[in-house]
């Protein structure tokens, strides 16, 4: 009862009460609690800019390879460079740079 007594009277009133009681059950203890919803909010923003992201790159690609299905030389430039492919008469060289 000494607690009871200490409490503002607008506390004290049923409906306040019932309220608060409802908003910490919201908060804490509800299957979709604040914190939950929080974490799913934060990972789905990760996931659209993961999309924006590939999006992006399949654009990369897409202008990439229209550039390399219309011009030889670009084509010819990165089957060298991506695949070291070379023609029958010529010998490649590959130097690679140690790293400190």
């Amino acid at each position: 009862m000494l607690f009871w007594e200490k409490l503002p009277p607008i506390l004290k009133n049923k409906y306040v009460l019932t309220l608060l009681l409802f908003f910490v059950w919201l908060l804490f203890f509800d299957q979709n609690n604040l914190l939950q919803r929080y974490k799913h909010l934060r990972h789905y923003n990760q996931l659209q800019e993961d999309k924006a992201y590939y999006h992006k790159r399949i654009e990369n690609d897409a202008s990439r390879l229209q550039q390399l299905e219309s011009d030889k030389e670009t084509l010819e430039k990165f089957a060298r460079e991506e695949y070291y492919m070379k023609k029958p008469d010529e010998d490649i060289f590959i130097i690679v740079e140690e790293k400190d």
